[in-house]
């Protein structure tokens, strides 16, 4: 997938998909595949529209949006979906002033758009003031097929970043994968940590995450996959929160034990997956209570993790 900043020559039109695209979830692949078949009917290459940043936080600073991907792991996605372009627009000032006619001009001219197509709730353009007809209507002046897909919708409720967001911060782990279409992933670099789950027989790697801007799910135990950097597959457990048993110092931390693993992750980038939220953070009396809450907490998520890998 070829990742445009700026108008460059395309050797084919290009039909597009718009939108943030924020954790490519399956209500996005849904519209790529629109995208792609469109493409592939009238000879055109795939491509999204795209922002770097979110635009709700550039136009109102004040408002900070958890993010489902960081900027790299959304062109993986992307990549990974099929599409042959990504264009990608630095939400500024003067892109924010356009109206949506200006918008359509713009993608016609400099990036020989033909077909565009929008989620059920999506607008653009400055002040957001014009609709589906009028995204026709101006499309058909600049040769660009304008569509508008019906939500994606799953157990009857609509897929999109915001419900997937909600659902994370509720602890709704399994829910929020299902709307995904993939294990939420948090990935980050293993950091020295206190070394006190070794004395109790759970060695954890202290991750610190990377992306100052994506999703930390609430405090709690979770099940979770870990992918070490020679791409083996391991289970386990995880703890975000703030150790209130072994230190009650106040700061987040963000601990995963490894079932099954005895090697050195120090200083290894990692990617741990959620496979579902198992309690809330506790402290406990003694350091012995802890232990055999994480055997308990240990039995928990090898059931979860194998019955999730059944239903898969």
């Amino acid at each position: 997938m070829n990742i445009i900043y700026r108008p460059q020559e395309i050797k084919k039109p290009l039909y597009a998909a718009i939108g943030m695209f924020d954790g490519v979830h399956r209500g996005h692949r849904s519209l790529i595949d629109i995208v792609r078949e469109k493409a592939r009917i009238i000879g055109t290459d795939s491509a999204v529209i795209t922002f770097r940043e979110h635009p709700r936080e550039i136009l109102h600073p004040e408002t900070h949006i958890p993010l489902l991907s960081t900027f790299d792991e959304r062109m993986q996605r992307l990549e990974a979906a099929g599409l042959d372009y990504a264009i990608v627009f630095d939400f500024t000032p003067q892109i924010a002033r356009l109206s949506a006619r200006d918008f359509l001009a713009l993608l016609a001219e400099k990036y020989a758009l033909k077909g565009l197509v929008i989620g059920y709730d999506h607008r653009f353009g400055h002040n957001r003031s014009d609709g589906i007809n009028e995204y026709k209507a101006y499309g058909q002046e600049f040769g660009i097929e304008v569509i508008q897909a019906a939500p994606f919708l799953i157990n009857g409720y609509t897929v999109s970043s915001s419900a997937i967001r909600e659902a994370l911060m509720q602890r709704e782990v399994s829910k929020a994968n299902l709307m995904l279409g993939y294990r939420f992933p948090l990935s980050g670099c293993v950091v020295d940590g206190h070394r006190i789950g070794r004395s109790l027989g759970f060695p954890t790697a202290n991750v610190q995450f990377t992306g100052s801007n994506k999703l930390l799910p609430p405090v709690g135990v979770y099940a979770v996959t870990a992918t070490l950097p020679d791409g083996s597959l391991h289970n386990g457990m995880m703890n975000i929160g703030y150790r209130p048993t072994v230190d009650g110092d106040h700061r987040l931390s963000v601990e995963a034990h490894l079932f099954d693993f005895n090697g050195n992750l120090y200083g290894q980038n990692i990617t741990i997956a959620l496979v579902d939220y198992i309690r809330d953070e506790r402290k406990y009396e003694s350091l012995d209570e802890l232990r055999t809450h994480l055997i308990h907490d240990a039995e928990e998520a090898r059931r979860i993790i194998a019955q999730d890998s059944a239903d898969a």
